[in-house]
């Protein structure tokens, strides 16, 4: 992955484009930092579907291994510390 400092991109941006195009993504440092990344298109439609949940929560908690413990799910009624004036 190509990185490059942020003044540098802007200058060369269909460059840094074209490099995500062909050679995958490029990341962009800002202070010598990562700050972002360029993908292409296709790269990133397909991060975002791999992302995606395969079933929902209630079925994710359904099949969780830890379905069967038993957890104290009571809410406490202490109500924290009086407020003192002074």
């Amino acid at each position: 992955m190509k990185t490059w400092q942020l003044q540098q991109a802007k200058n060369h941006l269909s460059e840094v484009v074209r490099n995500a195009l062909h050679d995958g993504p490029q990341t962009i440092t800002l202070h010598g930092t990562p700050a972002a990344v360029v993908l292409s298109f296709d790269e990133y439609t397909r991060s975002v579907k791999a992302a995606k949940p395969t079933e929902p929560l209630s079925g994710f908690f359904h099949n969780s291994p830890l379905r069967k413990a038993c957890i104290d799910l009571q809410r406490s009624k202490d109500t924290g510390r009086s407020e003192v004036i002074l």
